[in-house]
């Protein structure tokens, strides 16, 4: 299927993949490439199918999810979709910290997992902005070349860290709530699911600042959202 998003489905249940695989078949744009029924296989799957996104459970036998997607991401940068219980929160948390860029809870309904799947490969508004080069205290951020630097020395960000990073950086300053973040970063309109922002500024944090444990660039404004800190500036 010609120019269609691969996807690779991870799940120890067959029943599961299957209904997945049934689901996605009705997405003309859509192409499930590959299966596995358990993290370790997930690994060595992804890395030979090379898919545009992946969708893993989180419990599985042998290597769970979340194990899996660490494995996956320390070698190759791909979008993956966690597959969960709805009473699974803390699994939840732990993905997303793992590396995940999202989740969706089992039952899945056709077509927010459909709109999530083709949300990982959207260009987020703020790449799609004309820009130079951003600086931020001693952290540079190249757009054109997709180059972050901290203090000279570039620093490895996912494509969702990335975006994020853009998303705030472009607007120093300005507060963003997390509705908003989510519209324009994850490409959300009514999701009322604040986790996958919390996570992924905590992710952020640890890369980009020099204390993650008390920001001076990511500042939390209570009860909003996030903004970018200019130095000098009050936080």
């Amino acid at each position: 299927m010609a120019d269609a998003l691969r996807v690779v489905l991870v799940d120890d249940e067959d029943l599961v993949r299957s209904g997945l695989r049934l689901l996605l078949s009705h997405a003309p744009d859509i192409e499930v490439v590959a299966e596995a029924s358990n993290g370790r296989d997930a690994v060595a799957t992804v890395l030979d199918a090379q898919p545009d996104v992946v969708l893993m459970d989180i419990r599985m036998p042998v290597m769970d999810g979340i194990a899996a997607v660490e494995k996956i991401l320390s070698v190759q940068t791909v979008p993956i979709i966690m597959l969960t219980a709805r009473s699974d929160t803390p699994d939840v948390v732990r993905g997303l910290g793992a590396g995940a860029d999202d989740y969706v809870c089992k039952p899945f309904r056709s077509a927010e997992l459909v709109a999530r799947l083709r949300a990982r490969l959207r260009t987020p508004a703020a790449q799609r902005e004309e820009a130079g080069v951003i600086t931020v205290g001693d952290l540079t951020i190249d757009p054109a070349a997709h180059v972050v630097q901290l203090g000279g020395e570039e620093i490895s960000l996912t494509p969702l860290e990335y975006s994020l990073l853009l998303t705030l950086a472009q607007h120093p300053n300005q507060v963003f709530s997390r509705e908003t973040l989510l519209r324009e970063v994850w490409g959300y309109t009514n999701s009322a699911d604040t986790r996958l922002v919390n996570v992924h500024v905590q992710r952020l944090r640890s890369k980009v600042e020099r204390n993650a444990d008390h920001p001076q660039m990511i500042i939390t404004v209570r009860g909003i959202g996030y903004r970018i800190c200019t130095p000098g500036e009050e936080s």
